[in-house]
Formats: C-alpha cells, sequence, structure tokens
C-alpha cells in the first residue's frame, strides 16, 4: 500500500458500552439472539479480513463461522477488557492462522496442458489468491473518514496489495494486516497473536519491507467507475475482443506484470505479456467475448471463448485489470470457472 495507513477507527480499542454490555450478559447466559446481536454488526468486515489473510472468499466465509462458533462457546469466557470488535478478531486471526498452517501441507498446483513461454519470473510457491466481488467489499471499504483513507482501504483489497500479503510467512502477514489495515495497537495485536509488543514491532517491519519490495510506486487508479477508467477498460475490451495484441501492448505500463493464481509463472514487462497473449491467450482464430463486473475494487471480466466452427462461448474464467493512470499495469487471470457464479456470471 501506498502512502500513509488510513486513520484508526475507533471502536478498535474501546470497552463494551453499556447496550452491548447488556446484550453480552445475555449471552452468557445462552440467549442465542443476544449472542447474534453482538456479533452480527462485525461479521462483514471478519469476512474481508480472513479474505485479506487466505485469499480465498469461501475459505473465508469458513473461518468466519468457525470464528462465531468458537466465540459462541467461548462466550462465557469473555471478560470484556477488550471491545467485542477486538476479541473476534483474535479468535478470526487465529483460526486463520490454523488455516495457513494446513494450506501449506496442500499439493501443488496443478499445471496446465498448454505449453507456456519461458515466465519472466517464477514464484518459490503457489500464489493461492481469488478475487472477491466487489459487493462483499464495498460496505467495508467505504467507511473511512474523507476520500484518502477510503482509497486506502480500497488499496488494502486490491489484487496487487493481496498478492504481495500472499508472500509473507504467515505471522508476518496477520501483524501487517492487524497494524497496517486495521490499525489496531502493538499491544492489541501482541495479545492477539501471543507474542511481545516487540516481537509485533519486528514482524511488521520485515512485512512492510517485504510488501514494498513487491509493490513498485506507480500512478494512482483512476476513480472507479469515473470517465477514465470506462475510457481504458472500454479500450481494452474492444482491442482483446479483435485479437488486437499490439493496440494491448501499447496500453501497458514498463513494469506491467501478467499472474495466473495460483500457478508461480508470471510475465513481467509489455514484450513478455505481448509475447504470452499472442502465444497462449489470443492464438489462432479463438475470439474471446468478454463480460464486464468489478473485483477487488478493479475493473474485471468473465471471459467466454468462441472456438471457430461454433457461435456458442464457452466459459473460460476470469481476468481482473489493475490501472495506473490511463495505462494498465497488471492483468490478472484465473482459469477457475468455478469463481463464476460469485460475480453473477454464467458458468
Amino acid at each position: 500500500m501506498s502512502g500513509n495507513p488510513p486513520a484508526a477507527d475507533p471502536t478498535a480499542s474501546s470497552r463494551v458500552g453499556p447496550p452491548e454490555r447488556e446484550l453480552v450478559a445475555s449471552a452468557r447466559a445462552g440467549d442465542g439472539e443476544a449472542f447474534r446481536a453482538v456479533v452480527e454488526p462485525y461479521r462483514r468486515e471478519l469476512h474481508v479480513h480472513c479474505y485479506r489473510m487466505l485469499g480465498s472468499v469461501q475459505d473465508a466465509e469458513d473461518v468466519v463461522q468457525e470464528t462465531l462458533l468458537a466465540a459462541w462457546r467461548g462466550i462465557g469466557g469473555y471478560e470484556e477488557r477488550a471491545s467485542v470488535r477486538t476479541w473476534l478478531y483474535r479468535i478470526a486471526t487465529n483460526r486463520c492462522l490454523n488455516a495457513l498452517r494446513a494450506v501449506s501441507r496442500r499439493a501443488p498446483a496443478d499445471q496446465p496442458d498448454v505449453a507456456f513461454p519461458e515466465p519472466s519470473h517464477h514464484r518459490a510457491e503457489p500464489l493461492r489468491l481469488e478475487p472477491c466481488p466487489d459487493a462483499l467489499l464495498d460496505d467495508v471499504v467505504d467507511r473511512g473518514p474523507g476520500p484518502e483513507a477510503r482509497y486506502e482501504q480500497r488499496e488494502s483489497v486490491s489484487l496487487a496489495f493481496l498478492a504481495a500479503v500472499q508472500g509473507l510467512p504467515a505471522q508476518q502477514r496477520a501483524v501487517l494486516v492487524l497494524r497496517d489495515v486495521l490499525q489496531f495497537r502493538a499491544a492489541e495485536v501482541a495479545d492477539m497473536l501471543g507474542t511481545t509488543e516487540n516481537g509485533v514491532a519486528g514482524a511488521l517491519k520485515r512485512a512492510r519491507a517485504a510488501v514494498a519490495g513487491d509493490l513498485p510506486g506507480r500512478d494512482r487508479a483512476p476513480l472507479p467507475g469515473s470517465p477514465r477508467e470506462r475510457r481504458v477498460v472500454a479500450d481494452f475490451t474492444r482491442a482483446f475482443q479483435a485479437g488486437d495484441v499490439a493496440a494491448i501492448v501499447a496500453m501497458l505500463t514498463d513494469d506491467v506484470r501478467l499472474s495466473m493464481p495460483p500457478l508461480p509463472q508470471e510475465y513481467h514487462g509489455p514484450d513478455a505479456v505481448g509475447h504470452f497473449l499472442a502465444s497462449v491467450a489470443l492464438r489462432d482464430d479463438r475470439r474471446h467475448v468478454l463480460v464486464p463486473t468489478r473485483a477487488n475494487g478493479q475493473p474485471a471480466y468473465g471471459l467466454y471463448v468462441r472456438d471457430p466452427g461454433t457461435s456458442v462461448p464457452h466459459p473460460h474464467g476470469m481476468l481482473v485489470l489493475t490501472l495506473a493512470g490511463d495505462r494498465i499495469a497488471a492483468l490478472t487471470r484465473f482459469h477457475d470457472n468455478a469463481l463464476l457464479p460469485a460475480f453473477g456470471l454464467d458458468a
């Protein structure tokens, strides 16, 4: 993320207020409705938090369900020394860390059948990242006090930021998100993670350095839905559907990146990206139909391929654009058609 982190949420460190305290007392007595009234205001932001940590919308939803079940079972031990929000984030973060340990034991990502050109960059580990529909993010990332804070919050769910975060060790990932994105105090984060404030400070320093190295400075993206964004998206749509690789390359930044999570291959620079498009994505006589949507605060498409000799387009995954000024700084390609229904697209 560029610039300063967003202003601290004043609810992050507050103690339990009188109305909430009454609900907590009722929940302790076994009142399920009171418990739901206590935790429901935090469900959506917990989902986004777990998505930042895990990179998967469905995995995040599963962890939120685990978190709320654990909170219900543990409500009797909640001593109100921290806010309900802080207590829930502690549970959710540790459930995410458990999930990440399980993910590290999964089999590596399958390689595609098609032959790819030699990549510019090869990640040491698969990039486990999926796009998130804007509809799940808008209520959370637009709460910041003022346009600068809202922009920073949107950056914190961008694919570029999340890809950088996914490259961090799990503990550093948690510290970076809790401190820089959610603005919890170092003492709170240390308590959540069972470590010391010095440990939090050291992990945060290392995480910031790693993320900064993976997020080169570039122009800001145009505002969502602005004339500037619509112009770039329209130009790209025309060029891609026409199979015009030269026109696409002319729209790219000098440090553009093309990635295909979870595959480790990446292509950096206009020449490498153009060669990939010409030899793989837009090869032969295949023509794409691009259905616009939005993911992670960015322009996105459902991809459909119309093979020669047929008029029926077949689903072919998703593509998300990262814009920088009037140009395209990254293309993120997802091959999994199962992602489409979450965006209201035909799979």
